[in-house]
């Protein structure tokens, strides 16, 4: 069984992510379709360059219909079931599907077209009804099972005994164990929630397009750079509004540019447009489907034995229990807000002293008020701001000058681009890694800016993950959304976007160094609570002083970014984490609100915003000029793969801020310090328990204290 199809196992899907289908059989696809056979690339990487999309239709029947025929064989086996003959028979079957529905489905995220989301749509239903063929063949649970049971006396060594024991759960979790009246309700389930969820993260993608704000003056983007004004306008002609402007926007509530625009009514214009996705009532409205989906997920804990979804979820995750996510977050939001509250006390005081000065009557702080006063008082504080940093984060520095020099004190790979492997986007670029030995240690792929063909956000995935059993070593890709600079100007980056190159980079380390036999345990196949822990962790260097002066270089005279203005940065890093984590948890704890309840109890389309602001307000987030960083109808985490999983981010920063407390105390960028996390927790992958990896690197259990620290909350704060 491929390592995504025991991904979406893990993840019990029914939703947005790949699944597998079942479909009629037919013939293998023809040997000309890229997917029938392994890439003959370095590293098996995907040939984009002979891709078409025509090819994964029949890759994607052929290869179903090949898995449930290996399946099938394996569910018949007269043999008395064994390790080799049941759970490795399972890890290598479905090749062709995986490389198939690998592709595609990173494709639809980082290049998707029309006729990329019209396969999306026709087989979300059959990808959903294959992984329950798999799943629910009672034969091939009995096989597993009868392993399961006897595994303690099978020899296996302790990574086997963990895969059978994987597999086992995965396989109760997926219906295994109902009866054959359930089972049918279980996947027309399954077939629903994932049609909904396609559904849901189309109308995400079209609808930030289609929300773009149109700025009739130019005047009114006073406080751009000329690159900016001249992007807004590329986009309006790209659009056919010759004369105008226009300011796309990112799947998040806050916008980037409110930090900068000055006039305020243009910054509001922004806000709305951003909050508004969704909820318009237009043909990419969400609140129908939001209510379904769960109404859908409650229904289905329930059938599993489960009171909720978020029991369900978290059952198989490092908390445990929705108690557990409850307590940690209820510790945390009281002394967030009462931050932000502070914060936006000196803010508040911004707003009545400029007014005050311009004779103006003062206004009362608004969201779309915050990043741009929050620029004025980190200015007013540290003598600083954004625009002051900018030349010195050009991009190409900050990625081979900062992250992978980092990555290179810390474990000794190098790096080097190379130009002859096919890529899916003119801007993508490929490096070879090479290991602190000579030898190979992966390719990496760089995708890192912004297009309407590809989703918000920033996330890695796999195209290739390593495996002994395979023999595969991993091509693994980094996605960002930076905004891409008129023809022949630099990329220069936001201190926000330097750290998540930082960030999504240790998701690629993870991948990068995965060291286990089998494909299910590969890279970054870790509980979702605990996958964010070594990316955040990668983001301590991007303000490490002796990084930080590695990279941080003046894109047009190459002068390093003065001292006095690197302790600035280092010394604002607390600097409205209020706001921050306040945001955050407003977003983390309604999706805890959604999946904590019953069938009984979702709303219908018309009260699914109501029960959105009912929930911000009994979990104490909602502090008005404060709004959750995504609002429930465009939610994509919580609708695909982080549902009542959001929460995941801040639990694996406890144990970010354990580590990065570790790094310091043990001397912080060395390579003794790089191998020590290398060997214990990234090589790992999910092949052992992943608080014991915690354990192993940090020498003790996680505490909350550090992250409070980090964050600058006061733990007592009321």
């Amino acid at each position: 069984m491929t390592t995504r199809l025991a991904l979406a196992l893990a993840l019990a899907l029914g939703t947005t992510m790949p699944a597998y289908a079942q479909t009629t059989p037919t013939a293998a696809s023809p040997a000309a379709n890229p997917f029938a056979s392994e890439s003959p690339l370095p590293l098996h990487y995907p040939q984009f360059d002979k891709i078409k999309d025509s090819d994964f239709a029949p890759a994607f029947d052929a290869g179903m219909a090949q898995q449930l025929k290996e399946v099938q064989a394996i569910a018949d086996n007269p043999a008395k079931p064994t390790f080799d003959n049941t759970i490795i028979a399972m890890e290598k079957s479905g090749q062709e599907l995986d490389r198939a529905t690998t592709v595609f489905f990173n494709l639809v995220g980082a290049d998707t077209n029309p006729a990329r989301e019209k396969l999306r749509s026709e087989y979300s239903g059959k990808f959903a009804a294959h992984r329950d063929a798999i799943t629910l063949n009672g034969k091939l649970f009995a096989r597993i099972q009868a392993l399961y049971d006897s595994r303690d006396t099978l020899g296996l060594d302790p990574q086997a005994v963990r895969l059978v024991e994987k597999y086992h759960t995965d396989f109760v979790r997926a219906g295994a164990k109902l009866n054959d009246a359930d089972k049918v309700r279980l996947k027309d389930m399954n077939s629903q929630l994932a049609a909904l969820g396609t559904q849901f993260s189309q109308n995400v993608l079209k609808e930030v397009n289609d929300s773009a704000v149109v700025v009739d003056d130019v005047k009114q983007l006073d406080g751009f750079t000329r690159e900016q004004i001249d992007g807004a306008a590329a986009e309006a002609a790209k659009r056919g509004l010759k004369g105008k402007s226009v300011i796309t926007l990112l799947n998040t509530t806050g916008q980037p540019p409110e930090s900068q625009l000055t006039d305020r009514a243009t910054r509001q214009r922004l806000f709305e447009a951003s909050v508004a996705r969704g909820s318009r009532g237009n043909a990419f409205d969400n609140t129908g489907i939001v209510s379904k989906i769960m109404k859908l997920r409650a229904d289905k804990a329930v059938l599993l034995g489960y009171p909720t979804w978020a029991a369900y979820v978290l059952e198989d995750e490092t908390a445990k229990t929705p108690a557990a996510v409850n307590d940690m977050l209820g510790k945390l939001a009281p002394a967030a807000v009462a931050n932000a509250k502070k914060e936006g006390a000196d803010l508040q005081a911004m707003i009545d002293s400029e007014q005050k000065a311009a004779g103006k009557p003062s206004f009362q702080l608004q969201p779309w008020d915050w990043a741009y006063y929050t620029e004025k008082v980190r200015k007013a504080k540290y003598d600083f701001d954004e625009s002051q940093l900018k030349p010195y984060f050009e991009l190409d520095s900050v990625q081979q000058n900062g992250v992978f020099y980092a990555a290179h004190e810390m474990y000794g790979i190098s790096f080097k681009e190379r130009h002859d492997l096919p890529v899916y986007e003119p801007s993508v670029r490929v490096f070879d890694v090479t290991d602190a030995d000579g030898k190979p240690l992966a390719i990496f792929i760089s995708d890192m800016y912004a297009r309407e063909s590809k989703r918000g956000g920033a996330w890695m995935n796999a195209y290739v993950s390593q495996s002994g059993l395979t023999g595969n070593l991993p091509v693994i890709a980094n996605h960002l959304n930076i905004p891409k600079p008129p023809e022949g100007k630099p990329t220069l980056l936001t201190w926000d976007e330097v750290t998540t190159m930082f960030h999504e980079f240790g998701h690629a380390l993870h991948g990068m160094f995965s060291n286990v036999e089998y494909p299910y345990f590969s890279g970054t196949s870790v509980p979702r609570d605990f996958v964010e822990y070594p990316s955040q962790v990668n983001e301590m260097w991007a303000d490490y002083p002796a990084v930080l002066k590695h990279y941080a270089k003046h894109y047009q005279t190459g002068e390093a970014m003065p001292q006095a203005l690197l302790d600035k940065v280092i010394a604002a890093s607390k600097f409205n984490q209020g706001f921050a984590t306040t945001e955050y948890l407003g977003a983390a704890m309604l999706d805890q609100s959604w999946h904590q309840i019953t069938a009984e109890q979702v709303p219908p389309a018309a009260g699914v915003m109501a029960f959105e602001a009912d929930a911000l307000k009994a979990n104490g987030t909602d502090y008005a000029p404060v709004p959750p960083r995504y609002r429930t109808p465009y939610f994509s985490h919580i609708m695909g793969g982080y549902s009542a999983g959001y929460y995941a981010y801040i639990w694996s920063e406890v144990l970010a801020a354990n580590s990065e407390q570790w790094f310091r105390q043990h001397g912080g960028l060395s390579r003794a310090n790089g191998d020590h996390f290398r060997k214990t927790l990234l090589s790992q992958g999910g092949s052992q328990d992943a608080l014991k990896l915690f354990r192993d690197f940090a020498g003790h259990g996680p505490q909350i204290q550090p992250l409070l620290e980090k964050r600058g909350l006061d733990a007592k704060a009321d």
